[in-house]
């Protein structure tokens, strides 16, 4: 230690006011934060998409809701949904309102991300894409894009470098004073028809609220259906449904019987041979004015099949033998 403070003091000698000050500026003009190491790297991207995007619905603790403008199925709207059928009706390249609503406001930076993918599983890993007629009249960067975000400057295009998979994020905005929904506008730029497209595949939307590092918050999807007629369309699809509901039901109606009527019980079977008519069936009925009706009958079709037998043994007494003739008294052979 004293050596140690021999050579502070030496030092402290051997320096001259020049020196002092020089020392000064290089300390003033140096960062130490250069030594020190982040805690975590921002990312540049988004995280990678799942090969497979689920679809049910997750409201999450923010309980994430979406909601639609009631238009009706007027032949002149440009967008329409559906709740039977939690679809939306829309025109190509027409803006379609959906309202955002949260119970409690996620955390600040949160963004809302739209992602199509194909309904069916037998196209659900292929990438929802705009056909190549819309995309080559397109000159905007992400012409490949079927959804776009209207209304906003920040609204941010991905590919995912795994999946391909495209999606758009706007910023999530807290309602305005007032309001309880956020409004952002969908715009869907290829008809479902569109060959190289679509090609008449349905397909869904997945809405998305997430963090500022893409960890999902809340989860909604609805169907769509780009057409030139949304009301038209919407109202075909609503109809159809609704009789293939009651077909089924009717159909499923008709083969469960009736608990409450037992079927026919049998008394006798029938031989080999024998007529259907000699069989004796059991019908129990339900109430006493139906019993007495109902025995009225039965009676009345007893007396008749009597009253046909005792016709059919008259004409087998009178008429003779196949051949022969019957003989009056005072006739001569």
């Amino acid at each position: 230690m004293a050596t140690d403070n021999s050579f502070l003091e030496l030092w402290g000698n051997m320096e001259t006011p020049d020196d002092t000050d020089d020392l000064n500026i290089l300390a003033e003009g140096f960062d130490m934060r250069i030594f020190e190491l982040p805690n975590e790297i921002p990312a540049s991207v988004p995280p990678s998409a799942s090969s497979v995007p689920e679809t049910c619905d997750y409201p999450g603790e923010h309980d994430f809701t979406l909601r639609f403008h009631k238009s009706g199925t007027a032949k002149s709207v440009t967008s329409t949904f559906s709740e039977s059928l939690n679809k939306l009706y829309c025109q190509l390249a027409k803006t379609s309102p959906v309202e955002v609503l949260v119970a409690k406001d996620p955390p600040l930076g949160s963004m809302l991300r739209a992602t199509a993918v194909y309904k069916k599983t037998e196209h659900v890993a292929e990438v929802v894409r705009r056909c190549p007629h819309h995309q080559n009249e397109d000159s905007m960067e992400f012409s490949s894009h079927l959804i776009r975000i209207e209304g906003s400057q920040l609204v941010c295009y991905y590919e995912d470098p795994s999946t391909n998979r495209h999606s758009v994020t706007v910023p999530y905005e807290p309602p305005q004073l007032g309001s309880e929904r956020t409004t952002i506008l969908l715009s869907f730029m290829c008809n479902s028809s569109c060959m190289g497209g679509m090609n008449r595949r349905p397909i869904r939307t997945i809405l998305t609220l997430e963090t500022p590092e893409g960890v999902v918050l809340g989860r909604r999807s609805f169907e769509v259906r780009v057409c030139a007629c949304p009301g038209r369309d919407r109202k075909t699809e609503e109809e159809n449904r609704n009789k293939a509901q009651t077909d089924t039901k009717g159909k499923k109606k008709k083969s469960v019987p009736n608990a409450s009527v037992p079927p026919l019980k049998r008394t006798k079977s029938s031989s080999s041979g024998e007529d259907d008519e000699k069989e004796v069936f059991v019908l129990h009925v339900r109430g006493r004015g139906r019993f007495d009706m109902l025995k009225k009958i039965n009676d009345g079709l007893e007396l008749l099949d009597k009253d046909t037998k005792k016709n059919k043994l008259k004409v087998n007494v009178s008429l003779p033998p196949s051949g022969k003739r019957l003989l009056v008294k005072g006739d001569t052979d």
